[in-house]
């Protein structure tokens, strides 16, 4: 009988947020206004870790750059981006604990409300196939053409983050009712809505917010970079 393992990325299998550490590179290489740019990005982020994050305002923040450039400029800057801030933060025990679950049979999937321009890369490096995201609109609908700046489809984020799940398991001929076991693993209380949905919810790396949810329900609590 299938499992399903369910991953958050920034936080939970990076030890840190991918969406701002890219909108700090770009202002760090100059593609955007430096001061300005890292300011709204710092504002973004912490409305996030607060909870409070309209995730549309952020969303035209975070995209304008992508309709701006090339796609075989953004995939220049990208692998840069992988490189120098990127692949330093994939530890071992995250591959690890992927690894487990890949090595029993386990479905694996990377949950996150990161879009997917700058999130695939590194799903790839953990070995990791299937990805929900938020998917950056691009061109006439061709995926790979240059970016519009908008979105397509459902933001992954809180309870969007439901029903993207929903609609890819549906893909794989499944559904959570189905599935005999599921885990989610996250760092954030904007994940409870998935969190009370599957069979095995694991806090991990918690906020603090999160970790006194789980405590209070006695979910399992894992510090993966401790």
């Amino acid at each position: 009988m299938t499992q399903l393992a369910l991953f958050d990325l920034d936080q939970t299998l990076l030890p840190c947020d991918s969406d701002y550490e890219w909108g700090q590179f770009l202002a760090r290489i100059g593609v955007v206004d430096g001061q300005f740019y890292a300011e709204q990005n710092a504002r973004f982020y912490q409305e996030y870790k607060d909870g409070k994050l309209n995730i549309d305002e952020f969303l035209r923040f975070a995209l304008k750059p992508l309709s701006e450039h090339s796609r075989a400029q953004l995939k220049e800057w990208h692998d840069a981006f992988m490189k120098e801030v990127i692949t330093g933060q994939i530890r071992p025990q995250a591959l690890d604990l992927v690894k487990r679950h890949q090595d029993a049979g386990d479905l694996c999937c990377v949950v996150t409300a990161t879009n997917s321009f700058v999130t695939r890369p590194i799903v790839e490096s953990f070995g990791i196939v299937h990805l929900v995201a938020t998917e950056p609109a691009t061109l006439g609908n061709d995926p790979f053409a240059d970016f519009t700046g908008e979105v397509t489809g459902l933001p992954s984020f809180r309870e969007g983050k439901i029903a993207r799940v929903n609609d890819w398991l549906q893909t794989q001929n499944l559904s959570l009712e189905q599935l005999s076991c599921s885990y989610f693993y996250s760092d954030s209380m904007n994940d409870l809505s998935l969190l009370e949905k599957v069979s095995n919810p694991i806090a991990t790396n918690p906020d603090p917010q999160l970790r006194a949810e789980a405590v209070k329900r006695r979910w399992p609590i894992l510090e993966l970079f401790a």
